[in-house]
């Protein structure tokens, strides 16, 4: 027993040093209800401002303007980053998780239960809308801009999730956006991605936020689209994390910072 317990908190020191004094409740196994709770709050309130924008402009008209619109998602997921980052990692994303876990940042057996969470949370907001405006501004669905083919759509959400993996990648710690780095390069690079690429597809980056809509709204013409892109994205950028960075440690990688030396932070540890 004794033998156990060492272990048990020489293992808690390890992820102490890597992902900070919150690890444990990010890793304890018994709290898993209270991490897909928060990535179910939390996506809820992203597609609740993304694809609110289009319902409240079609409601009120010109009320919102478009800077608005474009600029509310990004902002949005800041504030989310800053009250429960340490909490679920704030992924709010099938694409993201999935990143994480082929990036070898996140326990695949844990991949599953966030995704459904993200699902829930999204198919919440859409189903919020609805219940209060009815199917006004087509309820915020992302679809290919006017006279843009579905395959340009296509090749944008890849290119555009490509990079949104990359700067959550570059800024995290390990399967966690947190803090500053996170929240402000993370909404920030959503914001910048809406302003410009917004009238060609929608900018989702996101299969749970488009596939709430298009599920409420019964329409799947263009679903494909919102789904392989990002997911398709999602690859590339854990890749190209790869070719910048290298493979990772076991415990993942430190905001910015590359794989880690455990053995020397362990040294320091005990110094």
């Amino acid at each position: 027993m004794n033998f156990l317990r060492r272990d048990r908190q020489k293992e808690m020191q390890r992820n102490r040093m890597i992902f900070g004094q919150a690890a444990p409740n990010f890793l304890d196994p018994g709290l898993e209800w209270r991490r897909i709770f928060a990535e179910m709050w939390g996506t809820f309130l992203l597609v609740l401002t993304s694809a609110g924008g289009a319902v409240v402009t079609a409601v009120s008209g010109s009320e919102i303007t478009y800077s608005m619109r474009v600029a509310a998602p990004g902002l949005m997921v800041m504030a989310i980053i800053y009250f429960m980052g340490t909490v679920s990692g704030a992924h709010l994303n099938p694409a993201v998780t999935l990143a994480f876990a082929v990036r070898r940042n996140f326990p695949w057996i844990r991949v599953p239960a966030y995704i459904a969470g993200q699902l829930a949370g999204a198919s919440g907001a859409i189903w919020f809308l609805k219940t209060l405006f009815g199917t006004a501004g087509n309820l915020g669905a992302t679809v290919p801009g006017q006279g843009i083919s579905h395959m340009t759509a296509f090749a944008m959400e890849t290119v555009l999730s490509a990079g949104l993996i990359n700067t959550i990648l570059g800024t995290a710690s390990g399967a966690r956006n947190i803090g500053t780095n996170g929240a402000i390069a993370v909404g920030g690079y959503i914001i910048m991605a809406h302003l410009w690429s917004f009238p060609v597809s929608g900018t989702s980056m996101n299969p749970a936020r488009s596939l709430a809509s298009d599920l409420l709204r019964n329409d799947f013409g263009t679903t494909w689209i919102y789904v392989a892109g990002p997911l398709a994205g999602a690859m590339i950028g854990v890749l190209f994390e790869w070719i910048l960075k290298g493979p990772p440690t076991e415990a993942g990688t430190i905001a910015a910072q590359g794989t880690l030396d455990l053995e020397r932070l362990e040294k320091k540890g005990s110094s």
